[in-house]
């Protein structure tokens, strides 16, 4: 039977093209009114005092949202702007235009889910259906050839496991029209709010970035063509995927699957077509094979729950990490004193964004090398990458930290053994860290490695124009 009226709440879901959730809703409603309530919560300080939601993410999450309203309204419809606890405003607002119901996706970690329940509750009590879907993940939790508490710990098992036994859905396709109330109903759809509104700053143009990522569906899309098609990148994706420098080396979704500007079976679907009408190989399957990834991270969440937070992991192993602030403050400004971790961090740091291949190498050089919390490091990702992804960031910190569910026990990364295979030439290096631009070749990694004389002649003074290391890797490796 039709609802009268229903709500589609849009959270990580922030796109018209394969959304379940609005499908339904438009199928199930004679109205749909699509909201989005910014929750304050997202904007506090955590404990280490950084932001939750930092300048680059805060300014792509707020292009998503813009990008959304834009393209509800060339459908006819428009997207309501709430700010405020969700569990709260979207019941309020649900009982003053009289919706029969309200739908949204579901999430897997603890605060999301808290916020579900609560919705849940409080619709509940004012007689107000709710019903959410699963939709982040390439392959439907309903289609794993396993219940979720037996999801393998292992992800190659994972990975054969879905490959063999499951099979991925078709994608939704984007609707035509949207039926929104009349102005009597919403007079006002609210007004967006912008990054001065949670405490944060526009993030200043930086020409070293990788690319300028804009957020929204309309912009995933275009880069989506762009790297598969008109650059015809995807065939070299397996060989490329570990660089440093530039747009091209790795396809750069991530931060538009992180809010859900582009799914991962829309993604799929590209991939399937091309090697279809282009070519198939390696490098098209490798694509995919990091989205089971992205899959598998999100399904052992919701396995273990709030371990994945936890300083002992799903493992339950002993604290026994160091908590320097100091030395942890110099990580996450780029000044331990070793160039390719520096960086890694100050790209970070100044764009928002690092390669995957950097990211591994700065959190076990934290981690190994430095000794300190593992949770520290998650939680300034959390704050300063535009692609933060939960699932994914903690779970792969937990891999670095030991206390994931990695068959091996050691994940060390050598830096310098990595910095030869990665940047045998420094140019990464010499790009984020112009103070030591005139060394030579593999000099720029080791500068510590060099006379006196040698570095008086490049123009660099340790602990004067560079720091000092703060461990010494002669001894470490």
């Amino acid at each position: 039977m039709k609802q009268r009226r229903i709500i589609v709440w849009f959270r990580n879901d922030l796109r018209l093209q394969d959304n379940e959730t609005l499908s339904k809703a438009i199928q199930m409603g004679e109205e749909v009114v699509p909201v989005y309530c910014f929750d304050p919560r997202h904007f506090e300080k955590t404990e280490l005092g950084f932001p939750k939601t930092g300048n680059f993410r805060g300014k792509f999450l707020l292009e998503s949202v813009q990008d959304l309203r834009n393209n509800l309204q060339n459908l006819g419809g428009d997207l309501v702007i709430l700010r405020g606890k969700p569990e709260e405003e979207l019941v309020t607002f649900a009982e003053r235009i009289q919706a029969g119901a309200i739908y949204f996706s579901q999430e897997v970690t603890a605060e999301e889910c808290y916020v579900d329940k609560s919705l849940e509750k409080n619709a509940w009590a004012k007689g107000i259906a709710t019903e959410s879907f699963w939709q982040t993940t390439l392959y439907h939790i309903d289609d794993l050839p396993f219940p979720i508490n037996q999801t393998p710990e292992v992800f190659t098992q994972f990975r054969k496991s879905v490959e063999k036994l499951s099979s991925i859905r078709e994608t939704y396709p984007q609707p035509e029209k949207i039926s929104f109330p009349e102005k009597e109903i919403i007079p006002q759809a609210g007004v967006m709010p912008d990054l001065q509104t949670y405490g944060l700053e526009e993030p200043e143009s930086e020409p070293r970035a990788v690319m300028v990522f804009e957020g929204g569906e309309r912009a995933g899309l275009r880069q989506i063509h762009s790297y598969i098609w008109e650059k015809d990148l995807l065939k070299t994706y397996k060989e490329t995927r570990n660089g440093l420098i530039g747009e091209d080396y790795s396809s750069k979704f991530s931060a538009w699957l992180a809010l859900g500007c582009i799914s991962p079976r829309t993604i799929y679907e590209e991939v399937k077509r091309y090697e279809r009408e282009r070519k198939k190989n390696q490098s098209t399957y490798w694509l995919v094979f990091e989205l089971i990834w992205r899959d598998y991270f999100r399904f052992i969440t919701k396995k273990h729950g709030n371990k994945v937070f936890h300083i002992g992991g799903i493992k339950n192993l002993k604290d026994s990490w160091r908590r320097d602030n100091a030395v942890f403050q110099r990580w996450c400004e780029g000044q331990t004193g070793v160039p390719f971790v520096d960086a890694n961090m100050l790209e970070l740091k100044n764009s928002g964004f690092m390669s995957n291949r950097g990211r591994q190498n700065v959190a076990s050089f934290l981690v190994n090398d430095l000794g300190i919390d593992w949770t520290w490091g998650a939680s300034y990702f959390e704050s300063v990458l535009i692609d933060y992804d939960v699932c994914s960031n903690w779970g792969n910190w937990m891999y670095v930290g030991g206390v994931g569910n990695d068959p091996r026990e050691n994940r060390y990364f050598n830096i310098l053994r990595q910095g030869k295979n990665y940047d045998r030439n420094g140019d990464y290096v010499r790009l984020w860290i112009p103070e030591l631009a005139a060394l030579k070749g593999f000099d720029i990694h080791q500068p510590w490695d060099l006379s006196t004389i040698e570095l008086q002649k490049a123009g660099i003074r340790i602990e004067g124009t560079y720091p000092q290391p703060l461990v010494d890797l002669q001894s470490a490796y």
